[in-house]
């Protein structure tokens, strides 16, 4: 039986992974670290922290594996430094504690086309925390990278809904890989890659959704 903790558990994807995990025999408790407070469900540990200032000991921090969904967008941010906080200081964070308590398996949702040298602030930005977690030690690392996702948000982001719209008109003529991201398919294999990812670094894409 496995423990799991995740952070971004209230966005599309990780409100995905919540209820996958749950509902996964394989899993025995998930932690949830929030801002505020989610709804109780059996077999859920949620614990609202403020990221800015994690504990650095706690017995919450005492798990098999982690799965990271969280992330933001840089308009529902004030400043750059605050978006970069947010997408790479806080993953980085949870995932160093994470690792300093026993954590053997990490679990990310990066994206498609995440490159440290890109001259794009999104990708680069994602390049940068993936190459920066290749170095906390894990021994199982998964990295998750979805084309657009698609699923229930609750939140309205029209760019985003307009490329869904796009990407399914044109899915018969563009690469799997750069097709739709279902939220679902993205959580199921963040979820396995925590659960019982195998030695080594992987990166997954569409073809490789469990």
């Amino acid at each position: 039986m496995t423990r799991l903790l995740i952070v971004g558990a209230t966005g599309l994807v990780g409100q995905q992974v919540v209820a996958q995990a749950l509902a996964d025999p394989r899993v025995s408790q998930l932690v949830a670290l929030t801002r505020r407070a989610m709804p109780p469900q059996e077999r859920l540990e949620n614990v609202v922290v403020d990221f800015a200032d994690l504990p650095r000991r706690a017995d919450w921090w005492a798990v098999d594996g982690v799965v990271c969904a969280l992330g933001t967008t840089r308009a529902k941010t004030s400043s750059p430094d605050v978006y970069r906080q947010i997408d790479y200081g806080y993953p980085l964070a949870v995932a160093r504690l994470a690792r300093e308590h026993g954590a053997a398996r990490f679990a990310l949702t990066s994206s498609l086309g995440a490159d440290a040298r890109s001259r794009f602030a999104y990708p680069r930005l994602k390049g940068e925390l993936e190459g920066a977690l290749t170095g906390v030690g894990f021994p199982s690392l998964t990295i998750v990278r979805p084309s657009v996702l698609a699923g229930d948000r609750t939140e309205r982001r029209v760019g985003e809904r307009a490329w869904v719209v796009a990407l399914r008109l044109l899915a018969p003529l563009v690469p799997h890989r750069l097709r739709i991201s279902p939220a679902r398919a993205v959580a199921a294999t963040l979820l396995d890659g925590a659960v019982a990812g195998p030695p080594g670094v992987h990166f997954k894409y569409n073809e490789d959704m469990v």
